[in-house]
């Protein structure tokens, strides 16, 4: 037993290695993922401050903070999404069946389920990265994590947090992935989901004052339990209890690894 647990270990990291060796020699693809992050803080969090005025305040069910306070923890929710949906493991997935590379693998000796679990930890990685940038270039604008829980322990949130979600959404791209015969079908129905999802978790503006069937839509959503975390990280602000949001983001996770191996089975 304990010689097919390193063998299972030792196959999600040779995926693993695959993607992020895939990643790395693909210098635009390493420089947008630095430039984005900073392009959407700037142009979100700086310009939309400076247009709302800095005096103005953002209610949440615990209290108010600014605008830029505000949005760096949903933003790095957004960035999440988009990343693991659209442009790490799913597109990968898309880009191994396209090519032939994925028969090679599923041929070899290897549990499906490592080659599942090494690309949504190779799309989790890049989408870390990108959360690292944000965080760091907030500093400079002056963000902290100021929340009630102090630095270490707001940080390891902030990681654990964007490590369930992203794992999460990365197993949902490569669900869609696994059924999707063309790239242009991949885009198209997950652009179609990210967005919505992006936008009714308080990412972006307070979800408070949401008519009714919207607010239902922000309560069944998994990503904002994972921006209320992270939120209330960064801020104090929260909308649920931490514990209802971690226990939602891991919920998530469990589900969609489940759901990911069932329909990964049926691919040949």
């Amino acid at each position: 037993m304990p010689n097919a647990r390193t063998s299972f270990l030792t196959d999600v990291y040779s995926i693993w290695l695959r993607e992020m060796t895939r990643y790395f020699r693909a210098r635009s693809r390493v420089v947008i993922s630095f430039v984005q992050p900073m392009a959407w803080l700037i142009i979100f969090g700086v310009g939309f401050s400076a247009s709302l005025g800095p005096s103005l305040q953002f209610a949440g069910s615990t209290g108010t903070t600014n605008y830029l306070d505000f949005l760096v923890p949903g933003l790095l929710g957004f960035m999440a999404i988009l990343n693991s949906l659209t442009s790490s493991s799913g597109m990968s997935f898309m880009f191994d069946k396209q090519f032939g590379f994925l028969k090679e693998i599923l041929v070899a000796p290897v549990a499906r389920s490592s080659i599942l679990l090494g690309k949504a930890l190779g799309g989790t990685t890049t989408a870390m990265i990108q959360g690292i940038v944000v965080v760091v270039v907030a500093a400079f604008l002056g963000v902290r994590l100021s929340g009630p829980l102090g630095l270490p322990a707001a940080f390891a949130l902030v990681v654990v947090t964007m490590f369930f979600i992203t794992m999460g959404f990365s197993e949902l791209g490569m669900s869609f992935a696994s059924q999707v015969e063309s790239i242009e079908g991949f885009q198209v129905v997950v652009v179609f989901l990210a967005l919505p999802l992006s936008f009714l978790s308080g990412a972006l503006f307070p979800v408070t004052s949401l008519p009714g069937w919207m607010k239902a839509l922000v309560d069944i959503n998994p990503l904002t339990y994972a921006v209320d975390a992270l939120r209330y990280a960064f801020t104090g602000l929260h909308a649920y209890p931490l514990t209802l949001d971690l226990g939602v983001v891991v919920g998530f996770f469990i589900l969609m690894t489940i759901i990911s191996s069932l329909m990964f089975r049926d691919v040949h």
